[in-house]
């Protein structure tokens, strides 16, 4: 019977009726879900991943797009901020695109909680040795990138 009463057409400002919004927040119930530790895969190869994709993607290299599915929206905001930045960089120095070469370094893991692991991941190139820090969160039974900064 509730459910009946929240679809009734209601009068809008300008007399068109509109069907009533239910009393919940459908992101409350079907929203991104947390996931234990235990229903997650190993995270350090996707930490690897998500180095060598960030790195490409900095350098040019690699669409940023391509790592969309594996970010929140926060990241790849902040992420294409990165990338702007770096095209200018490049273009002001007029130097091309080019792939970067570079090994992975060590990867320190540490889970703060449940669902949650943080790491560091040493990036070695020609011409600097870089850190990229990597939040993961277990969203939806699979790890999601919180935050990723490059140092």
């Amino acid at each position: 019977m509730a459910a009946l009463a929240a679809t009734q057409p209601i009068p809008d400002d300008d007399g068109v009726p509109r069907v009533a919004r239910a009393r919940f927040d459908s992101d409350d119930f079907f929203g991104q879900q947390p996931a234990s530790r235990k229903a997650l895969p190993d995270p350090r190869p996707l930490l690897e991943n998500l180095t060598r994709c960030v790195i490409e993607i900095l350098a040019g290299a690699r669409d940023l797009e391509q790592l969309a599915r594996w970010v929140t929206d926060d990241v790849y905001k902040h992420l294409l901020k990165r990338v702007v930045i770096s095209n200018r960089a490049r273009r002001a120095r007029n130097h091309p695109v080019s792939r970067p070469t570079f090994t992975i370094g060590s990867t320190t893991v540490y889970e703060p909680r449940d669902g949650v692991v943080e790491a560091v991941i040493i990036v070695n190139g020609r011409a600097r040795t870089r850190a990229v820090a990597i939040r993961l969160e277990g969203l939806d039974s699979r790890w999601r990138a919180t935050a990723i900064n490059v140092l």
